[in-house]
């Protein structure tokens, strides 16, 4: 059995990359079920025959486990692992229709017990760019139920991920790792509050109706702006989530019209093409007689299209330009990181044990299988024996003179055969074996 993470994420590739690798939400089955149709093509190289895809804003990482082309850990299991690296890679590549040599720079491989660490500190915060932060693990667990529809977990990722949701649950519980974290949300009022004094005074607009805006708009209504839109492409959807937070709601076919009413414009959709382009923003500026307008692109693929920052009134920012906003209070957090390491190196010791255990479950079932079929032999001939009227006790000396008879007959003849070092071992080992355990 093998397991193995290849990903980037926001300390090893960039924005402009990151959108040309995430996969949209609706996708993500296709694409799991497309990763174990890759892997059985190229089975002789990776022996995967499971796969789970996670793609956020920060980071799109595929996790693939199976066994076949042998273990990892035995004789060239390093050719193994870079085949099984180059197989993946090439598969984000092909799925993206990018360059494979223009992808490899930035990807992250982790075998083995790299890949369920890797796992376990990604669900628990300490691999996000808002260190601490919740929503990692609630993305995890939709990727996951995304993944097992798709029909791509089996035992070892399914395990392996159940075991990563209760390592998180226990990091969150037992250590402060949450504490003083900053949200993007956050980090965007507090950027939008450099621009304009007073946010009490400014029209806010939320473009999306998903998790991250909901934040934001928690965010921004406790700042109470003069007005709150949100702007959804379901009207209905948008309406739930404005009328929470005593705002309004339009359709995202209006925003040409609407955009230039508004001072701070949020935007986090599950688009694959910008929403905002850079002919609607210059629009909006004139409209506005260049009054400056404050702006976060939350979306990976972005929303609003690049060009926009070079804007003389427009300040825009992405989710890499709040990456040192939320720093803030890193070094309160520290202790609570290392408690948080401590946990999380137990907990792979503890399921890399098991993945080892797996390996002997072949070898286990075949004793299993070949000691019943010598116990049945054996119980079929005492059978016979009692129903010609043989003694019932010389029959029961014979039944267990015969099963310990064939039980020691195999390890008798290895020691036989044996020589040299190999039969100092077993004679060292076999005792252990048959030693009285009563």
């Amino acid at each position: 059995m093998h397991l193995l993470a290849v990903g980037l994420n926001h300390t090893t590739a960039p924005l402009s990359l990151r959108e040309k690798v995430a996969f949209p939400p609706d996708q993500i089955g296709h694409a799991v079920a497309s990763a174990r149709a890759w892997f059985g093509q190229t089975s002789a190289a990776t022996g995967s025959n499971e796969a789970a895809i996670l793609s956020t804003c920060n980071r799109t990482e595929l996790y693939a486990a199976g066994c076949g082309a042998g273990d990892m850990a035995i004789a060239g299991g390093a050719e193994r692992v870079t085949a099984a690296i180059d197989a993946t890679a090439h598969f984000l590549a092909d799925y993206h229709r990018l360059p494979y040599t223009d992808l490899r720079p930035y990807l992250y491989t982790l075998p083995q017990d790299e890949a369920v660490r890797h796992a376990f500190r990604v669900a628990s915060g300490l691999d996000s760019m808002v260190l601490g932060e919740p929503q990692i693990l609630g993305q995890m667990k939709n990727a996951v139920r995304q993944a097992e529809a798709a029909g791509g977990l089996g035992t070892c990722l399914h395990q392996m991920f159940q075991r990563t949701f209760a390592v998180a649950k226990e990091v969150r519980s037992t250590t402060e790792i949450g504490a003083h974290s900053v949200s993007m949300a956050a980090a965007a009022v507090r950027l939008s509050q450099r621009i304009f004094d007073k946010i009490s005074e400014q029209n806010v607009l939320l473009i999306g109706a998903g998790e991250m805006i909901e934040l934001c708009a928690t965010h921004f209504a406790a700042q109470h702006p003069k007005s709150l839109t949100v702007a959804n492409r379901t009207l209905e959807r948008g309406e739930a989530l404005a009328q929470r937070f005593n705002g309004r709601a339009i359709r995202l076919a209006e925003l040409p019209e609407q955009l230039a009413r508004f001072d701070i414009v949020i935007s986090s959709t599950a688009s694959s093409l910008p929403i905002i382009g850079l002919g609607m923003v210059e629009r909006a500026i004139k409209s506005r007689r260049h009054r400056p307008m404050f702006m976060v692109d939350l979306a990976v693929p972005r929303d609003i299209e690049s060009e926009v920052a070079r804007m003389d009134d427009v300040f825009l920012y992405t989710v890499d330009d709040l990456g040192g906003v939320v720093q803030t209070g890193i070094e309160s957090r520290q202790a609570a990181v290392s408690q948080a390491e401590l946990i999380i190196e137990t907990r792979v010791k503890s399921f890399m044990h098991w993945i080892d255990t797996r390996r002997v479950v072949p070898v286990i079932q075949d004793l299993h299988d070949s000691s019943e079929a010598m116990r049945l032999a054996e119980l079929e001939r005492a059978r016979r024996l009692l129903a010609r009227g043989d003694d019932v006790d010389a029959v029961l000396e014979a039944l267990s003179k015969g099963l310990t008879a064939k039980f020691l007959h195999g390890p008798q003849q290895a020691l036989h055969n044996a020589q040299g070092d190999e039969r100092a071992r077993l004679a060292v080992l076999l005792p252990q074996l048959f030693r009285n355990r009563r």
